[in-house]
């Protein structure tokens, strides 16, 4: 995989693939941006308003809009197309119809000749991850999902606001499905290296009772977004930014992506959010925490609803 160029193919230009590029661009990550889309006109007005930008980002980055013959010496394909979540649907709701387009996707993108890494941000992602990884034939690694990572910010977010402090100095992870059935790894969450659990025994801003309100709206954040604005893109496009620059630069950094298991958690043959140090390659290894007999109940739960929701795919 070493390349001297650094590009990377966005497939789906709507709010969330639009919103990455964006991200990608004002980070400076990448040298050459290529925009895919069903609708080529949608694809190519994104990447002429990008490119009027370009003088104020940190770096000049070619970017245009393509097709997956692109993806042949790609980095990294980033892949964002599907049907978007609705008021009042859940992300698993989505599943059939984004299965079908994800297989189409995939296939064409293999079909150029890539050998880089797929990073999905298609709902319901956990799903979408696994059946991008069975239809790529790579090897597993190298298929990573977005996961947990926009929860866990946000989680890391409310923490913030109750303390009134820097999120940035809050650390812990939500792990599980990307949706409804997520687990907040209290256990895990720190404030200042001080675990979480024993501020509330101390601290009058946080109490018990709001840890669980906390998890609650952070599992609900989208549907609140949704409700108010149809849909959600500037969140999980910073947090899918964040994947992006961690595989072009091999970071190994350790993030809450959508990996797949193969008996860590005690769970096989799954992708789901856990923590994981990703390199150049993907997913070089999972994190496995320590994690209480009531977190990992719930983590269990989360597994067996996203292998239910997962044979029922056609």
């Amino acid at each position: 995989m070493m390349k001297t160029s650094r590009k990377v193919v966005i497939v789906g230009t709507g709010f969330v693939g639009t919103s990455i590029a964006y991200a990608m661009i004002n980070q400076g990550i990448t040298n050459e941006l290529v925009l895919i889309d069903v609708n080529q006109e949608k694809a190519e007005g994104e990447a002429l308003d990008l490119l009027d930008g370009m003088a104020w980002g940190e770096e000049n980055i070619a970017v245009k809009s393509g097709d997956y013959t692109e993806c042949a010496d790609a980095n990294l394909v980033v892949i964002t197309a599907g049907i978007n979540q609705k008021p009042g649907q859940s992300r698993l709701d989505l599943v059939q119809t984004n299965a079908s387009i994800m297989r189409d996707i995939v296939r064409q993108i293999m079909e150029s000749g890539f050998d880089g890494v797929l990073v999905i941000a298609s709902n319901p992602v956990d799903i979408l991850t696994y059946i991008a990884w069975q239809a790529s034939g790579l090897p597993h690694n190298r298929v990573v999902g977005t996961g947990t990572t926009l929860d866990t910010t946000r989680f890391r977010k409310e923490i913030a606001l109750k303390l009134e402090i820097d999120p940035r100095s809050v650390h812990g992870y939500v792990m599980g499905e990307h949706g409804d059935s997520e687990v907040a790894a209290w256990s895990h969450t720190t404030v200042g290296g001080k675990p979480i659990l024993e501020i509330v025994e101390v601290d009058h801003r946080l109490t018990k009772d709001d840890l669980t309100i906390i998890a609650e709206k952070v599992k609900n954040a989208a549907y609140e977004i949704i409700d108010r604005k149809k849909a959600t893109y500037y969140g999980i496009g910073m947090s899918t930014t964040r994947i992006v620059k961690a595989i072009l630069n091999n970071e190994q950094a350790v993030l809450p992506i959508s990996a797949y298991l193969a008996g860590q958690y005690g769970q096989k043959n799954i992708f789901t959010g856990v923590p994981a140090i990703v390199d150049e390659n993907g997913v070089r290894e999972i994190v496995e925490l320590a994690i209480t007999d009531e977190e990992q109940r719930l983590f269990n739960q989360s597994v067996s609803e996203l292998k239910e929701v997962l044979s029922t795919v056609e």
